[in-house]
């Protein structure tokens, strides 16, 4: 199963995911972005409770906030993941959007709260196995450095773009890249 984890105020049905979907779809490969919480301890339970009734393989996508929580989990169950423009310290960026956040889904808001700044603090994790990674970058990221997380990763299989944005344009070029690294079709 490949599983992907839509970012802060996200949902399963964002840009990304909806193209991931069909593409995995067509490929009849099993597939969910789930809706998550915007409170990480909810959003991380979610997604180990997802995890822990898989049968077989499961590989991660996520991006930005997504990726933070793509790499706790590819960390503790020991599995592949694909980090898209991820935030590497969440606890830190996402500081600046204390109170009133949106929700891309509906523009609709959620309360974000000094609280859920500590929750992130609590699924940093040390890399040990960076081999498992695969980071997309774009230099163009409006909302993230894209310098911290090719640090971070150094080791990592790394793409790194000119241009493009934070939703990393042309995502779709990378799908076939994306099955190689996960082993899919294989």
């Amino acid at each position: 199963m490949i599983l992907y984890i839509h970012g802060f105020g996200g949902s399963g049905e964002g840009s990304k995911a909806k193209a991931f979907r069909e593409y995995y779809k067509r490929k009849n490969e099993d597939f969910i972005a789930p809706s998550l919480s915007y409170i990480p301890e909810l959003a991380l339970k979610t997604l180990e409770e997802l995890i822990a009734l898989q049968k077989g393989k499961v590989t991660l996508i996520g991006s930005s906030l997504g990726g933070f929580y793509a790499i706790y989990l590819a960390q503790k169950y020991n599995v592949k993941a694909v980090l898209i423009n991820p935030s590497i310290y969440p606890y830190i960026t996402l500081s600046t959007c204390l109170g009133n956040a949106p929700s891309f889904y509906d523009t609709s808001h959620f309360e974000w709260l000094p609280s859920h700044i500590a929750m992130l603090k609590n699924y940093r994790t040390q890399l040990t196995k960076q081999s498992n990674f695969m980071l997309l970058l774009q230099k163009g990221d409006e909302v993230l450095n894209y310098k911290e997380a090719a640090d971070r990763f150094s080791k990592a299989s790394l793409i790194v773009e000119d241009g493009g944005d934070h939703s990393f344009k042309g995502i779709e070029k990378h799908f076939q890249r994306i099955d190689t690294f996960f082993g899919v079709g294989v």
